[in-house]
């Protein structure tokens, strides 16, 4: 092996493994595997065009000379990001750890009880802060909560409104500006009218349904919004308030005047600024809107033992399950950031926030009172950390504006020339006095350095929040930081990750985020740079997402890429708005239906919705294929009505479909535009891509083919790729060029993440990603083999081969056992597993996805963990045990269960705790039994206070 090399240390498989491999699958050579897998008409007839691969170490010292091209100025632009500080103690042992990071969204609860107690801490501290008796475990960025909001008050209208179309959000105009491009871009093509004004003179009329106002607002301004929203629910009208949440350890919670939906951004709450994300947005409400809510609750539930435990709650933790009748897409979130921002109200407890608010708001203070004295005028009257400053006469902007950059200090400019300041935790007493001596220099008027800055504020008794926050213990407890530490860990032990053992799920591609790839964002020079800086003092980010741009358009052989959206659900919403505007352009905006293959993702059919498209079933015949002559009847029936045709592939059967090409050239002599879903691009790429295979548009998930880790839950990314004719089209940014389809808060979404797809792609080169396809391929088809005759898979391509990933038949056994896919899934913890992906596409059976990633021996241990378990079912069936009482239906095992002094099952310890010998070598012990999948809907319990007593 080339040690050197970096793709023999990303794939898990050797050349010296293909012979055992390819003899099981019955093929010859990888070659033949591949020809006879992937069509021959749409395969690549020449390899990527990629620049050599580098090695980590021509790596690490190339994505180093990027990071020192950013400029490291000290920026007070707020408008939504602020700086902060992360605890070292998190950053090392969450950020930076990948237990944390590499995990997956916590389905199976049972080994996920870590970081759902830490999302639960997050509920709970949004909860506390927005005086709101619910929140969710987080959404994307604070403008698309702000979307999220709009669409949940328009679902929540009642009958007359319905009736009477009240399709008006009112706005009000002192909203950040990216929020309200965001909320517009949402808004239109649900049929609702976004009125923007002033909400001090909004005349409540009955078309109004709901309205948004920013608390403090864009300009730093604390407004009373009490008599306002008083006056919004005598006429029916629901309130939503964006809200900083660092703001509210010092204010009156909206949830104390009566607000329905409080949303905001967690970015503050120790999360870096990464260029504009990821960050966990928030999401709170009234207790009777839960099965509206967007997003994913966390909420108590009890073990078979009756031991309190956390799981996901209601359908409401993935809307986008209820498919064309969900109210929101979203799927991935940002349960990494969320999880770091509650560990941050963790470490700081009650007494820490409140500290670092007041310090923020005193420093805001003491500024004020000095540029007073200067000549220049405060426009707010109220203020918890922004200023917005008149200039005097003898300053203009422009003066100010190159004193500040030749200071290396970086302001925010209004169009009518006032100049914001927003101070932040960061902010030091020596960063006020430079502030000071900026203006200074603009009024030509010597300052006095200040020394001390008092305590001091300038909140109204009014406003003051009076009401106590975070009185849980696990707020109160771990403020060392040894104890800090001890407790993260002791979350961590409870969780499995891709450091434990594969994690086989299909249609999620659990592959390795490689170390060399996720050291560079620990770098403050990636970490620290506000993305509405000027774009010459980001120039390493600038850099690094153009040439992550060309890799990405030389992939999937587009023309045109954003970066935009925050997660693959949200680049699906953001192709098909591209597909919207592209249509009404060449007068084809009539068209509205959508079609959808019946084995689609669930986001495909809720995004669908979103768009404002009507989604069109198509049916999958019995091979697992899209039925061509359903299709073909169908577009060639609505040809005149169709928009687009949503596609994955290969399929989300799991198949290479033969007649995709077929199927692209339909749509299109239908005047339609085809949408490729990328979530199955990792068995797409150097072999084949969209463009070859005739979409128009795909999106990527960065987290899934591009080696980005999942988070628990999040951060993902979900760029979309375009072809010529779609690039005018591509979304804008209100702060640098237009608002066109904006469809995320920051101009380049999560772009703290790229570095690490940057880098999977430098270092793998055209031969390591081709490579890893194959690999991929070969996995999966060497899995099918060894499970066909114990289990067997649902379907197969034209030449009898799965494509990455397979689909396990367990619906048999279920019928002659009594042991479903559940029991299976519960039994592979006790193993040490992950589950596969359940009961989806098809219910009652379980998805295997290996990637590239995995060795010969973990897929061999895999194996033969899958047919001891079958064995076990085995005895179920013969009647050798109980069909009652057996290892299956009673897993997991607990820990606390197998040491137990009593042990009443007819089966030993041995044969529950340690079934195989590689068990007792890697034993992960589990600390709950299986878990009440209904107590804790019944009653939803989404915080730290909650209990069933």
């Amino acid at each position: 092996m080339k040690t050197a090399t970096f793709a023999n240390r990303h794939i898990g498989i050797s050349e010296e493994d293909y012979p055992k491999m390819l003899e099981k699958i019955g093929v010859k050579s990888l070659d033949e595997l591949i020809d006879r897998t992937i069509p021959a008409n749409i395969r690549l007839k020449e390899p990527l065009h990629l620049d050599p691969a580098m090695t980590e170490r021509e790596f690490a010292e190339h994505i180093n000379k990027l990071a020192a091209m950013n400029q490291p100025f000290k920026t007070y632009i707020g408008t939504g990001w602020y700086d902060t500080v992360t605890p070292a103690v998190i950053q090392r042992n969450v950020f930076e750890n990948p237990v944390w990071y590499t995990s997956y969204t916590p389905y199976q609860a049972e080994i996920s009880q870590g970081r759902l107690e830490a999302l639960l801490n997050f509920q709970t501290v949004i909860s506390d802060l927005t005086g709101m008796p619910l929140a969710n475990c987080s959404l994307l960025d604070e403008a698309t909560a702000a979307a999220e909001a709009a669409t949940m008050m328009f679902s929540l209208r009642s009958r007359a409104q319905q009736k009477g179309g009240a399709t008006t959000l009112f706005v009000d105009e002192e909203i950040f500006p990216q929020t309200l491009a965001v909320v517009r871009t949402r808004a239109l093509p649900q049929g609702i009218q976004v009125q923007v004004g002033k909400y001090k003179e909004l005349n409540f009329t009955p078309d109004i349904f709901g309205c948004i106002v920013q608390y403090p607002n864009n300009s730093g301004n604390i407004e009373d919004y009490r008599e306002f929203t008083r006056q919004a629910h005598e006429a029916g009208c629901k309130v939503a308030v964006a809200a900083d949440i660092m703001a509210l350890v010092l204010l009156v919670p909206p949830g104390e005047w009566d607000a329905d939906i409080v949303f905001g951004s967690s970015q503050r709450l120790g999360t870096p600024l990464f260029y504009g994300g990821p960050s966990a947005a928030y999401f709170a409400t009234r207790d009777e809107y839960k099965r509206n809510m967007p997003g994913r609750i966390i909420g108590l539930s009890k073990d078979k033992y009756g031991h309190t435990c956390y799981r996901m709650a209601l359908q409401t933790r993935e809307q986008h399950i209820k498919r064309e009748k969900a109210t929101s897409n979203i799927c991935t979130a940002q349960a990494l950031l969320a999880t770091m921002a509650g560990f941050y109200a963790v470490y700081h407890g009650p007494d820490g926030l409140k500290e670092i608010a007041k310090r923020i708001h005193s420093l805001t203070n003491c500024l004020n009172k000095q540029l007073t004295k200067l000549g220049y005028v405060q426009k707010n009257e109220l203020f918890f950390d922004t200023l917005r400053l008149q200039l005097p006469e003898n300053v203009s902007t422009q003066k100010l504006q190159t004193i500040a950059m030749s200071k290396k200090a970086n302001l925010r400019y209004f169009d009518n020339g006032d100049v914001g300041v927003s101070i932040d935790e960061a902010t030091t007493l020596a960063d006020i006095n430079h502030l000071l001596n900026i203006f200074g220099i603009a009024a030509e008027t010597s300052i006095q350095e200040i020394t001390d800055v008092p305590e001091m504020s300038s909140l109204t008794r009014e406003l003051r929040r009076r009401t106590g926050f975070l009185s849980h213990e696990v707020f109160n407890k771990y403020h060392t930081e040894t104890e800090m530490m001890r407790y993260i860990k002791r979350l961590e032990r409870k969780d499995i990750s891709l450091i434990h053992s594969m994690i086989s799920l299909g249609s999620c591609t659990m592959k390795l985020s490689a170390a060399a790839e996720m050291i560079p964002l620990s770098n403050a020079a990636w970490m620290n740079v506000h993305p509405l800086v000027p774009k010459e003092q980001a120039e390493g980010y600038q850099l690094l997402i153009q040439k992550l741009g060309e890799q990405l358009k030389t992939i999937t052989g587009f023309a045109g890429i954003t970066f935009q959206p925050n997660s693959g659900a949200a680049g699906e919403y953001t192709g098909l708005r591209i597909i919207r505007s592209y249509l009404e352009s060449i007068g084809q905006g009539h068209r509205h239906l959508v079609l959808i293959p019946a084995s689609a993702h669930g986001t495909n059919p809720a995004s669908a919705v979103q768009a404002g498209y009507e989604p069109l079933v198509c049916a999958c015949d019995d091979r697992g294929n899209i039925d061509l002559n359903d299709l073909r009847e169908k577009a060639e029936t609505h040809k005149d009505e169709l928009a687009a045709l949503m596609i994955t592939y290969p399929s989300t059967h799991g198949i290479f479909e033969a007649d995709v090409a077929e199927i692209c050239q339909i749509i299109h002599q239908c005047g339609a535009q085809v949408y490729m879903d990328g979530a199955n691009m990792n068995a797409q790429v150097g072999l084949t891509n969209p463009a070859t295979i005739g979409a128009d548009l795909c999106h990527l998930n960065l987290h899934k083919t591009f080696a980005s880790p999942h988070g628990g839950g999040g951060p993902g990314v979900g760029p979309v790729c375009v072809a010529e004719h779609l690039i005018p089209f591509l979304p804008g940014h209100a702060s640098f060029d237009h608002e066109q389809n904006e469809v995320a808060a920051a101009p380049y979404g999560s772009a703290g993440i790229l570095p690490i797809t940057y880098a999977y792609i430098c270092m793998m080169g055209t031969e390591g990603l081709t490579r890893a396809t194959e690999v991929a391929i070969l996995n999966a088809n060497y899995l099918a083999a060894c499970f066909e005759e114990a289990y067997g898979t649902v379907y197969r391509g034209t030449n009898g081969f799965v494509g990455h990933e397979m689909i396990l038949e367990c619906r048999k056994l279920h019928e002659e056992s009594g042991i479903s896919e559940n029991d299976i899934s519960k039994r592979l913890m006790d193993y040490g597993y992950h589950a596969p992906t359940l009961s989806f596409p098809v219910h009652g059976t379980l998805m295997i996805e290996p990637t590239e990633s995995e060795s010969l021996a973990e897929l061999d241990n895999f194996v033969e963990v899958m047919l001891q378990i079958r064995k076990e079912i085995e005895e179920i069936k013969r009647g050798d045990a109980s069909a009652d009482d057996n290892v299956l239906v009673n897993a997991p095992h607990p820990e606390y269960e197998i040491v137990a002094n009593e042990w009443e099952h007819s089966y030993s310890r041995e044969k529950a705790a340690y079934p195989i010998p590689s068990v007792r070598e890697n034993k992960f012990w589990i600390n709950v039994a299986r878990i009440d999948n209904t107590l804790g809907d019944r009653k939803l319990l989404p915080t730290r206070y909650g209990s069933f007593n």
